[in-house]
């Protein structure tokens, strides 16, 4: 009897948007930059804020994101978190900023900055 192996999700989706700024970010990060790390520190009035920051080695445990920009890793204590989640770049005349559509958050702070899952 053979064994089918199902395809593992994406941790989580860029859009082009995400991945240009991805590759804009490298090409101005610091030296010894590796990548881009998303994370979801405790943090924030629901608890959980999703953080993205240059690292400089990849982490085994990592989820890396190979992107035509760059590599982009999500960090393994994070993935459960987020998967099938949608990361964007929004910019309109105000702001600017990363946007995560989360399937897995049951809530969030009133000011978008932290969930709750």
């Amino acid at each position: 009897m053979a064994t089918t192996v199902r395809a593992r999700p994406a941790a989580l989706n860029l859009t082009p948007s995400a991945e240009g700024r991805i590759a804009a970010l490298m090409a101005q990060a610091p030296e010894g930059a590796v990548g881009v790390k998303l994370s979801t520190p405790r943090r924030g009035c629901s608890g959980l804020a999703y953080s993205v920051d240059y690292v400089t080695a990849a982490d085994p445990f990592d989820e890396k994101i190979v992107t035509p920009g760059g590599d982009f890793y999500v960090d393994g204590g994070s993935v459960l978190y987020l998967i099938g989640s949608t990361m964007d770049w929004v910019e309109d005349d105000f702001t600017a900023g990363f946007v995560f559509q989360n399937p897995n958050a049951k809530g969030s702070c009133g000011c978008g900055e932290s969930f709750t899952v």
